[in-house]
């Protein structure tokens, strides 16, 4: 069974930063390689961090794991973790970039002027 205090929100978190984008957004991040490379790197550092703070044979942060899927890779990490890292991570890129888009149009309207 889903653990609805962590795995739940996870799994909406991702599916609402991912409709964001779809559906409303539609920036074309997901096309763009240096976002998948970002994502490589944020899970680079977040696998050994991560994997250290929850370790099972000496954790740091503890999980409920009525709470959870009870899924752990690797290194013990639950895997709600990297759910909850892909929308956050992804969240605000597709914020930097609606900003930025947002400002370009701002300078050209005030170019025309």
């Amino acid at each position: 069974m889903i653990g609805l205090g962590y795995t739940l929100p996870a799994i909406l978190a991702v599916i609402v930063v991912v409709a964001w984008e779809v559906r409303w957004l539609r920036t074309g991040l997901f096309r763009r390689p240096a976002y998948w490379i970002s994502m490589v790197i944020v899970i680079g550092f977040q696998i050994p961090v991560d994997g250290w703070l929850t370790k099972l044979s000496a954790p740091i942060v503890i999980y409920n794991e009525e709470h959870t899927s009870g899924i752990r890779f690797p290194w013990d990490i639950p895997v709600e973790d990297f759910l909850f890292g892909f929308a956050l991570v992804t969240g605000v890129l597709l914020l930097w970039e609606r900003q930025r888009v947002r400002g370009a149009k701002d300078r050209r309207e005030e170019g025309a002027r």
